[in-house]
């Protein structure tokens, strides 16, 4: 309509193919990880996804959509065609060298947390206590209850 005139192109839904898609740009990270978690009942994928859509408000969730280079250096896309996080081609991912050159320390430490809380992703705690703020570590903490004993509330 008139209103997007000079704002570039519409943005990308986060989900192609379903009846609601989520514009990546417009969603908050907490919605971005709502609209993947629909079908999800395992609990440790809950607790991971969440994570990723509290850190940087989704940061993880958009560059999953959107980074060409991350779903290259998997290679495959990390956001999979029934619309969830691809958390095997993550944990390759992890594993890539040289994959997390345009990302803080603390941006990977998260995300290798939540990786971490799914699949086959060792991560050293102390390395990861060391990389956050408090804010993120509440988020870790948060995360680790929620994949132990359901959402936490």
């Amino acid at each position: 309509g008139p209103d997007t005139v000079g704002r570039g192109p519409a943005p990308a839904p986060l989900l192609q193919g379903t009846e609601n898609p989520v514009s990546v740009n417009k969603a908050t990270g907490a919605e971005l990880a709502a609209k993947l978690l629909q079908d999800v009942d395992n609990e440790h994928v809950r607790a991971a996804t969440r994570l990723l859509g509290s850190h940087q408000d989704g940061l993880w969730l958009r560059r999953f959509t959107e980074d060409r280079d991350l779903a290259d250096a998997a290679g495959r896309p990390l956001i999979d065609k029934t619309g969830g996080i691809d958390w095997d081609g993550l944990a390759r991912l992890l594993r890539t060298p040289r994959w997390s050159r345009r990302a803080s320390g603390s941006e990977v430490a998260v995300l290798e947390f939540a990786v971490s809380l799914v699949g086959d992703c060792a991560v050293n705690l102390r390395q990861s206590i060391h990389a956050v703020d408090d804010a993120d570590f509440q988020l870790l903490l948060r995360a680790l209850r929620e994949a132990a004993y359901g959402e936490a509330g």
